[in-house]
């Protein structure tokens, strides 16, 4: 059921907390649009979200909590939460969240602090959760402002430990080749060396899937490919399992809002390298990339990567985003890296519990010198 609530009569606002498919199906236009208005991310789409919300393979343990701000007939700002389950804990978390890079809220000018801050205590209020916890806070996000000292109503979130790191290249660079100019001769080297390795065994190329291209073959490929690389390392993700429609409705998510890039590598026709990559705010974000193992001594990822870069310099794109992750090769290239922050807040006894545990194990790991200094 959506509880809709009157703020002020005389701004026009109201609350609704969405809790159901059909609800977020029908609230489609009116998402998209403040998605468009305020140039926001993918992450925060409703194309996005709801491809999630349409394929996750536990939906029967999740509950939607999307708060939403109405001003009049317009929606005025979205808070995409739900209601996940881990180690028999329920987190109040980001819709989608295993596949947000960025987690954050969508709000128009016109929104009110005070209304924002009522949807939050709103959805806080309703409960059916333990904690709430939400990360990949980038350092200007919107959601911020919700979580101010004087904030009246809903949980006190506080910062928590867990960062991530966003790496990204950013420069400027007349061209790709200036770029690669730039690298350390040993970079240069390996490049080069890879390339030839790769020409042995066949004719190599590098392109930028058309538009008009079937997506559902690569999408194959790279699942294939990206099972083969977690079965080693002993991992699992729901994202690349067979069969499962999640990638694909992200992917074509993607497409349909016209930031979709991906870009292979192939040799004698077949991929041996694919990116997933998406254009936004003049910036390159690269999603998921994966390789051949089988052509692992020519390092095809690092090749497609560096070929990538060059492009989007190429084609007067300022920032190539790798996106979460602390991989080896993020950092080799990257010129800047941007922390990612987390907040978290109890609502039971039982998250008060967890919480604090959680912030013992912290300072143990302080005093032992394996661990940041804790914050909270």
């Amino acid at each position: 059921m959506n509880t809709i609530v009157s703020i002020d009569a005389s701004s026009a606002e109201r609350l609704e907390v969405v809790r159901s498919a059909d609800r977020l199906a029908a609230i489609e236009a009116d998402w998209m649009h403040l998605w468009h208005r305020t140039d926001g991310l993918i992450f925060q789409s409703h194309a996005w979200i709801s491809a999630w919300w349409s394929t996750v393979a536990d939906r029967d343990q999740r509950a939607l909590r999307i708060g939403l701000v109405w001003n009049g007939d317009r929606l005025v700002a979205v808070v995409p939460l739900t209601i996940g389950k881990r180690k028999g804990l329920r987190f109040l978390e980001w819709a989608a969240s295993s596949y947000t890079d960025y987690g954050d809220i969508l709000v128009a000018p016109e929104c009110s602090l005070s209304a924002l801050q009522d949807v939050w205590a709103q959805i806080c209020d309703a409960g059916g959760f333990d904690i709430a916890f939400l990360n990949h806070l980038l350092p200007g996000a919107a959601v911020r402002k919700i979580f101010t000292p004087d904030t009246s109503g809903g949980i006190r979130l506080r910062p928590n430990h867990r960062e991530e790191v966003s790496y990204r290249v950013a420069g400027q660079w007349q061209s790709g080749a200036a770029w690669f100019a730039e690298q350390s001769k040993k970079t240069r080297q390996n490049y080069r060396r890879g390339v030839k390795t790769l020409e042995e065994a066949g004719k190599i190329k590098f392109r930028l899937l058309a538009p008009d291209e079937p997506l559902q073959p690569v999408l194959d490929r790279l699942s294939a490919l990206k099972r083969r690389w977690l079965v080693e390392r002993k991992r699992e993700s729901q994202l690349f399992e067979e069969g499962a429609p999640v990638l694909a409705a992200l992917v074509d998510a993607l497409a349909r809002a016209g930031v979709l890039r991906i870009f292979v590598l192939e040799c004698d026709g077949a991929m041996v390298s694919v990116s997933i990559n998406f254009v936004q705010h003049h910036t390159m974000m690269a999603f998921v990339t994966t390789f051949d193992p089988d052509f692992s001594q020519a390092s095809p990822g690092m090749i497609l990567m560096m070929d990538y870069i060059q492009w989007s310099i190429d084609h007067g794109l300022g920032t190539v985003d790798f996106l979460c992750g602390a991989e080896s090769f993020k950092h080799k290239f990257a010129t800047q890296g941007v922390v990612l922050q987390s907040v978290i807040g109890a609502r039971t006894a039982q998250g008060s519990i967890a919480s604090l545990a959680d912030r013992m194990r912290q300072r143990v790991r302080h005093v032992r010198g394996r661990g940041p200094v804790p914050t909270s």
